[in-house]
């Protein structure tokens, strides 16, 4: 008779467990999603001594996700210009199938194309302040940032009218960097134009909103960025968190 007993017991925990289970992986996909698009930002990039070749699980997107309770697909990829991400969207069925099913986008992209122009107004200016910044303006206007930043807006629409937070420009150069008033001179221009363009993309889509990095950072790289580098660190990164979780919350 015990030997039925403990057989029925058995039974009952297998079956609960697979009902608890089952429960739990509906509840998980329940979830509002959020897809992260973008470069090494979203990605996380030297945040860890090995994170390079997977995003790193403290990155914004993560962070964001875990404050809002969304599941997370990080599709940062270190180095990417507004025209990669542009063509991943048009081509990749990854890509495309992530957003389809998105409730939440997030977008960090441009910063490859200024510093692609930052370095090429550098070599060709050849130490002129004057050379240096008409060099600049152009190779801004040539890496057609703007044009394809619309064009990635656009495509994103196609697949999902989920929200889109896209995060402006902060200057990633040191304060003791020469380059951080290179940086404080020109972009906040670049941001203004962003605002004007989400402006734009928001009466033409729904639901386009610009965070503001570029303030949310301010001056304090010391703090936000990584030394020696461009990326931001993990304080810099729930500062990101923060600013898209505001903006997030706009559209609930």
């Amino acid at each position: 008779m015990m030997r039925g007993i403990f057989k029925t017991f058995i039974l009952m925990l297998i079956v609960s467990l697979f009902f608890a289970t089952d429960a739990f992986a509906k509840s998980d996909q329940a979830k509002n999603s959020l897809v992260a698009l973008g470069d090494s930002i979203p990605f996380g990039y030297n945040l860890g001594e090995n994170n390079n070749a997977a995003p790193y699980r403290e990155a914004y997107p993560y962070i964001v996700g875990k404050e809002a309770d969304m599941r997370v697909r990080n599709l940062g990829v270190p180095g990417w210009r507004t025209d990669q991400l542009l063509v991943a969207l048009e081509t990749d069925q990854k890509f495309r199938q992530a957003v389809r099913h998105a409730d939440y986008i997030t977008l960090s992209i441009g910063n490859n194309d200024l510093l692609q122009a930052l370095a090429v107004a550098q070599r060709l200016s050849g130490g002129d302040s004057g050379l240096f910044l008409y060099y600049l303006n152009d190779e801004i206007e040539k890496s057609n940032i703007f044009y394809n930043l619309e064009e990635i807006v656009g495509e994103v629409r196609s697949l999902t009218s989920a929200p889109i937070v896209f995060y402006n420009i902060y200057n990633p150069f040191q304060t003791s960097d020469p380059l951080h008033s290179v940086g404080g001179l020109v972009l906040p221009g670049i941001n203004q134009m962003l605002d004007v363009q989400a402006i734009y993309l928001n009466r033409e889509y729904g639901d386009v909103v610009v965070v503001d990095a570029f303030t949310a950072f301010g001056n304090n790289q010391a703090e936000y960025v990584i030394a020696g580098d461009i990326h931001p660190t993990l304080a810099g990164q729930r500062v990101l968190a923060e600013a898209g979780l505001q903006a997030i919350s706009l559209f609930k």
